[in-house]
């Protein structure tokens, strides 16, 4: 599906190295965090460490392993570029001026141009042959809708407030600007591109659910880490996000099986 594939898994095998370095160093020298961090917020930032191991060493194997035919390994590749821009732009936006401040910088500013070029790579004849179901279609359709707004719900109720009084957050701000911004339009345009039969939305559809997948089991999982950091977890909230974590990886896995990636539908 993707082609100019040599160049861009050069782009991909880059970015899976430096994430794995950064997102190892986090893990095993966590003092790296000591005086950027607030305590509270460690254990989010190591289990988002946690889940950028595996994710770069997914696309480190992936990389080497992907040909030109394997569209569904490309998508889940794309899939992993997102959460590792998403992921170091946290890190770069709120300001954590360690040793590693240039990393994150690369990392962030390497994984987004990387999955630019990748989505401009494309093969536009071989999106003729991405298929679906309408009942696949209109699941993911709706669910990415109802997604966006939740979260535009959710993110506005929370700055709403803090424009009245002019209040400035000390920390998570990110989150708002990455989801309003980059995250929530994707997905809108995204879903009214599968509306519209765009075969491309068949193809951001599953990188978008496997991207919130990856987020947002790891926001799940530091809420599960908390007493291991003399912290109390919120069992609401820890189930929140492990629940929604783990209906999008369904949808990312049924998207992966039900939909034809590579001919048409008899």
């Amino acid at each position: 599906m993707i082609k100019n594939l040599e160049t861009n898994k050069k782009l991909w095998l880059s970015v899976a190295f430096l994430s794995l370095i950064a997102a190892l160093v986090g893990v095993f020298n966590q003092d790296v965090y000591s005086t950027v961090l607030r305590s509270d917020l460690l254990p989010g930032t190591i289990s988002q460490d946690f889940v950028t191991i595996l994710a770069g060493a997914t696309l480190l194997f992936l990389s080497l392993k992907t040909d030109q035919k394997d569209t569904k390994k490309q998508i889940l590749i794309l899939s992993l570029l997102a959460y590792i821009f998403y992921g170091y732009g946290i890190y770069v936006i709120e300001r954590m001026y360690n040793g590693l401040y240039l990393l994150y910088m690369a990392i962030f500013s390497l994984s987004f141009w990387a999955l630019i070029y990748s989505l401009l790579s494309i093969d536009k004849d071989a999106l003729k042959n991405i298929q679906a179901a309408n009942w696949l279609r209109n699941l993911s359709a709706g669910f990415l809708i109802f997604t966006a707004f939740l979260f535009y719900f959710l993110w506005t109720s929370q700055l709403l407030p803090l424009m009245r009084t002019g209040e400035k957050i000390d920390f998570l701000y990110s989150i708002y600007i990455l989801d309003m911004v980059f995250v929530l339009p994707a997905i809108l345009i995204s879903a009214t591109l599968v509306i519209k039969r765009n075969p491309l939305g068949l193809v951001f559809a599953p990188i978008l659910f496997i991207k919130a997948f990856t987020l947002l089991f790891s926001v799940g999982l530091g809420n599960l880490l908390k007493p291991l950091f003399n912290q109390t977890a919120a069992p609401g909230e820890t189930g929140f996000y492990l629940v929604l974590s783990a209906l999008f990886l369904g949808l990312g896995a049924l998207s992966f099986w039900k939909a034809n990636f590579q001919k048409e539908i008899a």
